[in-house]
């Protein structure tokens, strides 16, 4: 009998702690985390951005304005992904991130758009020099500071490979120079069939 009231009571007090472990989670207020893009010193309180921060009860005139502030030594445009980790009080946490891998990547080889087909066309070229410079950029963001620079480099010459941009040990400048010339009338050609298709899909309509 008295081994079954201790274990009652056992159980109790497990039981009470348990409500107590409860109550102290659910005062744990992990925040409301918003994942954005915002151009570097470009904030505006119009949508996308205005619409979001509100949802969230933020001040956005007050958000716009420490963004822009703190974005000021970029150019302006140039674009920043943020983490907005938004508390109970309406405040909120800031992280900005350094512009994307494609960014540089694509500034690197002197382009603007990567290639339509990956793989089947080649919109440009980059030299390992310069996949090392972007991925010592690329570490500084929070996600990658403790990986390595080797596996960094590896992932941006991954996603180099997805814009349809070679990396190569050297480039000779005027040679390159040429290949851009050819590559942007390649493009003119291709987004004027771009046009065309949908042009001729409206019509269908």
């Amino acid at each position: 009998m008295l081994w079954r009231l201790t274990r009652f009571q056992n159980m109790s007090k497990a039981g009470a702690k348990m409500k107590m472990m409860k109550k102290v989670a659910q005062k744990v207020n992990h925040g409301n985390l918003i994942r954005t893009t915002v151009p570097a010193g470009m904030a505006l309180a119009g949508p996308p951005l205005g619409p979001t921060l509100g949802q969230r009860g933020l001040n956005i005139a007050a958000f716009c304005k420490d963004f822009n502030a703190r974005t000021a030594h970029y150019i302006e445009g140039v674009p920043l992904p943020c983490r907005i980790t938004v508390r109970s009080d309406r405040s909120y946490d800031l992280v900005i991130h350094n512009p994307p891998a494609t960014f540089f990547i694509k500034q690197a080889a002197g382009i603007q758009r990567g290639a339509m087909n990956p793989g089947k066309e080649v919109s440009g070229k980059i030299t390992l020099k310069h996949i090392y410079e972007i991925a010592k950029i690329k570490q500084q963001d929070p996600p990658l500071q403790l990986t390595p620079l080797k596996q960094i480099c590896e992932l941006m010459i991954g996603v180099a490979h997805s814009c349809g941009i070679e990396v190569v040990k050297e480039l000779d400048p005027k040679e390159y120079g040429e290949f851009l010339e050819e590559r942007k009338l390649i493009v003119e050609q291709q987004l004027k069939e771009i046009q065309e298709k949908k042009e001729a899909k409206l019509l269908r309509k």
